[in-house]
């Protein structure tokens, strides 16, 4: 304000001098340094014009209590005052001016704040320029009494000084946090440059220096808040870790040098595991990871078997894995692989890594019974029991102990603990931790994919080792039976509810680790191919899973496939009633039939499907397996695709490495040969053609199957079979080259010469079957090697011929199908004789002699493939009669289904047509099959 004195200007606005009167405050209390808030502490009054606002400054006289007046106006001089250890109030020309508005509230305010702290000079303000402040006199009516007062604490200046000094000394924190920093990263780089020019001491003193220089760390540190990479931590970590590489380096195989026996001796692993499990500072948990990590696998000599340093490791374990998505899950799962890494090469060190304890599936107050010998051998195990880490509960897996106690099947494989006999409710059983799965378990869910394939592999590993003792722990004190299952059922019950069975077919392999898939990418995209590649990746990884398994453990994983997912999931959807739903369901089960590999997974997948059964069928209990009768009965469904479908997928999984699906499907309703009829041989029994019947033979209208057949449509067994060769006493039966000449001729012969296309048409010969027919046997072969088929049939003597002949659900469908081949589609045809010439090569000889033997003696009202084929004969030369221009026809459309000719107008009797043709190229087929299996039965 203007220059005047501080006294003289309280003297001329009447004021008492500081400490006579007024209100006391709060000691300590802030003083309004702010119009603002001293502004709102008073009701706003309505603006007067300036002249009478003047007039009522001038005339309102304060009382002798104020410490300090405004001038008016803010024109006039003003001055601060020292304020005593006592209260003061703010002027009543303050008070008023703060009520006038906001024009006199700053004046006021800064008249209040301008009071200077204790012990200060009193200073002069300047004046301002162009404006004088008028004299006003020293007597003045009484005031009315404030407004407000603003209370002000005795030492003003402390509040201010306080804040200063607290943001001061933050500064400082900061800038010497950052010294320390730079410092540190600092004193590294001089430390390696002094470590690389200064002579070298010893190994064990280098070692035990870095190893000081961590715990010094931790003795003289304060602050743990700083992150581990503005330590040495690291740096020394990774000396020592050198220096215990160049000391075995340095030695010879198998000595333990000074190093290394400080760090066992002085437990620095079990340091670390505590330092890193409580994460101090922030990030050693990352560091302790990498440690352990790179000693394990760096280090030649083996470690795990020191108690000192599989303790600690198994701890650590239980570490990994506890919360997905941690910024330390890629060092947890380095860490997990290399355990099971160094597992994978010496199994024996397992046992160090399942923990003994006991856990009781008796009820409540059972007594604790328990065996010697199942607890013999278990003092090697681990018994530390600290901080159990288990895994999260998956969908499913309440109450898994008592199921796996009660299923039988999984008992009898599985259960070789020897328990004391005990009544069921108070069976009691040693149960192991194996946190080492549970880890790897829970990081298998990690969102991170490449995390996850890592555990994947961690856990083939571990299933894969030999150790008795850990393939039980695994599949009975793990979850890793309802991981499998549980996601293949949530995988599977993803996909959508109608996909296209072409797609499913078509869409390419799909390996377990490697099914990234890209919508965009990809050109053959089609919904629910995303989801789609996600099952049938999972499914790769579980056949794989227990393909690799110790054998216990496959058993009871394949088991847990079966039991929780193929009957759980797969068999409703397979039994419903929606075309569209058994379309879908069946192609899945197709693919998923062609994908197994797993030679105990594609077990539980056969008895799945087919049962166990392996007594002869009755037609009374065809149905005794639900699902193989319903699966059996959808190959003659009355949609086509869902028969195509079924069809292709029993082709398929007769080409599975399985004795028990051909001996299921076909095999033991042949065992007896009761479709033969027995006649002793006679010497005089010849293979000659007598009136035009081979000698054995059925007459057709004899044949109840022909009984339909009108005896004047019936044509003559000469003129069907007057094309085989000409047999002669000189060529006896038993004559193999003369045998297979005869039943290569008869399977050629089979179709009448009018019914023939393919000899216009080039490449179309029965020696284009050849080649492929002799591959295919030779694959069967391979396959069937191992079951020891015999080499001949069983003696009929030794057969039950009296029992009545049944050939089988899957024979009866497939033989029904076959008579009406000249009434199905083109398709279904193609697939009803692929799965038949597919059983033909099957090198067993009952098989061979029920298919492929056009001589045997049939028992009466037996049928066998060449019967059917015969019958199908005669109704088509019956029918060919009523086709004009047949010939032509016939080739016209061998032409187009060979994309020779082009598509023209639609041909009469199309379906007859196509049928003619798959029948003739069929039996070119099983003569080209008859022929292969002499040649490789002949060839030593």
């Amino acid at each position: 304000m203007a220059g005047f004195d501080r006294r003289a200007n309280a003297r001329v606005r009447g004021a008492r001098p500081p400490g006579e009167g007024g209100g006391c405050t709060r000691p300590g209390s802030r003083p309004a340094s702010r119009p603002g808030p001293a502004a709102s502490r008073a009701p706003p009054a309505p603006r007067r014009p300036p002249a009478r606002s003047a007039r009522r400054r001038a005339g309102l006289a304060g009382p002798p209590r104020a410490a300090v007046a405004p001038p008016a106006g803010g024109g006039g001089q003003s001055g601060r005052k020292e304020p005593e250890p006592g209260c003061h109030r703010v002027p009543a020309g303050a008070a008023a001016g703060a009520s006038r508005g906001p024009e006199a509230a700053p004046d006021a305010l800064l008249a209040a704040r301008r009071v200077p702290a204790p012990g200060r000079a009193a200073r002069a303000a300047p004046k301002r320029p162009g404006r004088a402040c008028p004299p006003r006199p020293s007597a003045r009516p009484p005031r009315p009494a404030p407004a407000f007062t603003l209370e002000r604490p005795r030492q003003p200046q402390q509040g201010r000084r306080r804040r200063i000094e607290e943001l001061s000394r933050s500064s400082r924190e900061k800038l010497l946090q950052s010294r320390d920093r730079m410092f540190s990263k600092f004193t590294s780089i001089l430390q390696h440059a002094v470590e690389a020019l200064a002579p070298s001491l010893p190994l064990q003193e280098d070692f035990v220096y870095h190893w000081k220089a961590i715990t010094h760390y931790y003795i003289e540190t304060s602050d743990d808040k700083a992150p581990v990479t503005d330590t040495n931590i690291p740096s020394h970590l990774d000396q020592m870790l050198d220096i215990l590489v160049q000391e075995e380096n340095e030695r010879e195989s198998g000595e333990t040098g000074p190093c290394m026996e400080y760090l066992l001796h002085h437990k620095i692993l079990e340091t670390l595991y505590t330092l890193g499990k409580a994460d101090c500072p922030p990030g050693m948990k990352q560091q302790v990871l990498v440690f352990y990590t790179k000693l394990l696998g760096r280090i030649r000599q083996p470690l795990l078997p020191h108690i000192n340093v599989h303790r600690p490791v198994q701890k650590l374990i239980r570490l990994c894995g506890e919360v997905l998505a941690t910024p330390t899950e890629n060092e947890e799962i380095q860490f997990l692989c290399i355990v099971c890494a160094k597992l994978k090469q010496d199994p024996y060190l397992v046992n160090f890594f399942l923990e003994n304890k006991l856990k009781s599936l008796a009820s409540k107050g059972a007594p604790n019974v328990i065996s010697e010998d199942t607890l013999k051998g278990q003092d090697s195990l681990s018994t530390d029991t600290g901080q159990s880490c288990q895994p999260e509960e998956l969908s499913g897996a309440a109450g898994m102990e008592q199921t796996e106690l009660a299923d039988d099947d999984l008992s009898s494989s599985l259960d070789n603990l020897t328990v004391t006999s005990l009544p069921e409710a108070a069976v009691v059983r040693p149960n192991q931790d194996y946190n080492l799965v549970n880890s790897l378990l829970n990081l298998t869910r990690s969102p991170d994919g490449r995390i996850a394939v890592k555990a994947c592999e961690g856990l083939m590993l571990l299933v894969s080792l030999p150790e008795p003792a850990a393939a039980k722990c695994l599949t009975q004190s793990t979850c890793l039976c309802e991981l499998l299952t549980d996601r293949l059922a949530s995988l599977y019950k993803a996909l959508p509810q109608s996909v296209d069975p072409l797609d499913i077919e078509t869409v390419e392999a799909v390996n377990w680790g490697l099914d990234s898939y890209s919508h965009k990418e990809d050109a053959s995209a089609f919904p629910g191919k995303r989801a789609l590649i996600s099952f049938l990746s999972w499914f790769d990884y579980c056949d794989q899973l227990i393909k690799e398994a110790q054998k216990t453990a496959a058993v009871a994983l394949a088991k847990a496939v079966h039991e929780r997912f193929f009957i759980g999931v797969m068999e409703p959807q397979l039994m419903q009633t929606s075309e569209l739903g058994i379309l879908t369901s069946t192609a899945l089960l197709h693919r998923v039939v062609r994908q197994v590999t797993s030679d105990v997974l594609l077990q539980e997948m056969v008895f799945f499907i087919l049962g166990e059964q392996r007594e002869p069928e009755t037609l009374a209990e065809i149905s005794r397996h639900p699902l193989r009768h319903r699966l059996i009965e959808h190959c003659d469904h009355i949609s086509d695709e869902i028969s195509i479908m079924t069809l292709r997928m029993f082709e398929h999984l007769l080409q599975k490495p399985n004795e028990h699906i051909l001996y299921n499907l076909v095999l033991r309703n042949l065992e007896e040969r009761n479709y033969t009829e027995y006649k002793p041989v006679c010497p005089e029994d010849k293979d000659v053609v007598e009136n035009g019947l081979i000698a054995g033979a059925v007459d057709l209208e004899e044949d109840p199957l022909f009984t339909d057949i009108s005896p004047d449509n019936t044509l003559s067994n000469q003129e069907w079979l007057g094309s085989s060769p000409p047999a002669t006493p000189d060529h006896p039966k038993n004559d193999g080259k003369t045998e297979v000449h005869k039943i290569v001729n008869t399977f050629l012969c089979l179709v009448p010469d009018e019914a023939k296309s393919s000899y216009h048409v080039e490449g179309t010969g029965y020696d284009t079957y050849l080649r492929d027919a002799h591959r295919q046997f030779r694959d069967y072969c391979a396959i069937c090697l191992r079951w020891e088929w015999p080499g001949s049939p069983k003696a009929l003597e030794k057969c039950n011929l009296e029992a009545a002949f049944f050939e089988g659900h899957f024979l009866k469908v497939l033989f029904d199908r076959m008579g009406r081949i000249l009434d199905q589609p083109y398709d279904v045809n193609l697939q009803v004789t692929s799965v038949l010439s597919r059983l033909s090569l099957f090198p067993h000889p009952h098989v061979h002699e029920y298919l492929l033997d056009p001589y045997v003696n049939l028992a009466s009202g037996c049928r066998s493939l060449f019967s059917v084929i015969v019958r199908v004969v005669g109704d088509l030369m019956v029918r060919i009669q009523r086709i004009q221009d047949f010939t032509p026809k016939l080739l016209l459309v061998r032409k187009r289904l060979l994309g020779l000719e082009p598509e023209g107008p639609i041909i009469d009797h199309i379906t007859l047509l196509e049928g003619v043709i798959v029948l003739e190229e069929f039996c070119k087929e099983l003569a080209a099959i008859a022929f292969v299996k002499y040649h490789a039965s002949s060839t030593p």
